[in-house]
C-alpha cells in the first residue's frame, strides 16, 4: 500500500443527508411528520420536552460564532432604548402634548448626550489592535436595539470594526439597529441565556441611564461580583446624578443589606475618556499583581 491517506470521515455530513431527505419519494409514510429528520422537524424541536435542547443550542450558537470571529473579550454597553440621539432630541419635545410629557421629554433630551459618549467610548475600544494570536479584545457588544445600544454599535462602525448585537424576541415589533455587524447580530428567545452571553466574554461594562431592563442586567452583574461568582471587572456607571437619584446605594449600606465595600464594585464616570482610563488602570494593576505573584 503506497497511498496512506486516510479519509477524514466515512459518514455523510448532516447537511448532505438533509438535502437527500428532501428528494424522498412521496408516500403516506414519508409525508407524515414522524418521518422528518429530527433536526429538521420544527414541531418536534419546539415541544415543551425539548426546552433543555433549545437551551443548549442558544448557549452554543453565539459561542461558536464569536470564536469563529476571533473575539476573545467584549466591552458591554447597557442603557435605555428611549434616549434619543442629540440630532433627534427636538422631535421628542415637539411630540409632547402636556406639561407632564414635556418634563419627561426634557429629561430624556438632557440625557441625549450619552448617545455621543457611548459612541465615542465604542470608537476608543474598537481601535485596539488584535493580540499576538490574532484575537480581538474589548469588542463593543450591545443589546442590538436603538439609542444607547445603537450608539455602541455605531461607534465601532465609525472606525470600520465589527461589533456585536444580542437581540431578543419581544411581543412588539423590533429589529436590530443598522450598525450591528450582520454576522454578529444574534437573536435570543431566553432572557437568561442572553444575559449569560453578555457576561461570558465581558471584561468591562458600561451602564448608561436606563430602565427595568438596564437595572435587571446591571444588578445581575453586581450580584455575581459581590458573591464572588465571577472575578471583578470594571463596571462603569455613566451619569452619577442619574444613578444617585434613582437608586439610593448609601441607604442600602445604612440598612445593613450591603456593605460599604460593595459600593466599590462600580465606578461613576461622565466621559468616554474617563471610562477608558478606569479600565486601563484596572488592567494595569491586574498585570502588576500577576507579575508580583509570578
Amino acid at each position: 500500500m503506497t497511498d496512506t491517506r486516510v479519509p477524514n470521515r466515512v459518514f455523510p455530513r448532516a447537511s448532505q443527508d438533509a438535502e437527500t431527505a428532501k428528494t424522498s419519494v412521496s408516500t403516506p409514510q414519508t409525508e407524515h411528520p414522524a418521518y422528518r429528520l429530527a433536526f429538521q422537524d420544527m414541531d418536534f424541536l419546539l415541544r415543551e420536552d425539548l426546552r433543555p435542547i433549545r437551551f443548549q443550542l442558544e448557549l452554543l450558537k453565539p459561542q461558536l460564532l464569536l470564536e469563529e470571529a476571533k473575539i476573545a473579550s467584549t466591552f458591554v454597553f447597557y442603557g435605555s432604548a428611549r434616549i434619543p440621539e442629540p440630532a433627534k432630541a427636538q422631535a421628542l419635545l415637539d411630540l409632547a402634548t402636556d406639561d407632564a410629557s414635556r418634563r419627561i421629554a426634557e429629561r430624556l433630551v438632557a440625557k441625549s448626550k450619552y448617545y455621543d459618549i457611548a459612541r465615542e467610548l465604542s470608537r476608543i475600544t474598537s481601535r485596539l489592535p488584535r493580540d499576538a494570536n490574532g484575537m480581538r479584545h474589548f469588542v463593543a457588544c450591545s443589546g442590538g436595539g436603538p439609542s444607547i445600544m445603537e450608539a455602541a454599535n455605531r461607534g465601532a462602525a465609525d472606525v470600520g470594526v465589527d461589533s456585536i448585537g444580542l437581540n431578543i424576541v419581544l411581543p412588539h415589533e423590533q429589529a436590530p439597529n443598522p450598525y450591528v455587524t450582520p454576522s454578529l447580530s444574534l437573536q435570543f428567545h431566553y432572557f437568561a441565556l442572553r444575559k449569560m452571553h453578555f457576561l461570558l466574554h465581558a471584561r468591562a461594562l458600561a451602564a448608561f441611564p436606563g430602565g427595568f431592563g438596564t437595572f435587571d442586567e446591571l444588578f445581575e452583574l453586581l450580584t455575581l461580583i459581590q458573591t464572588g461568582k465571577i472575578q471583578p471587572i470594571p463596571v462603569l456607571l455613566f451619569g452619577r446624578e442619574f444613578w444617585e437619584r434613582v437608586i439610593n446605594f448609601d441607604a442600602l449600606v445604612e440598612e445593613g443589606v450591603v456593605s460599604e465595600r460593595d459600593l466599590g464594585i462600580f465606578t461613576y464616570v461622565e466621559t468616554a475618556e474617563e471610562a477608558w482610563d478606569v479600565v486601563r488602570h484596572f488592567y494595569e494593576e491586574q498585570a502588576k499583581k500577576a507579575d508580583a505573584v509570578g
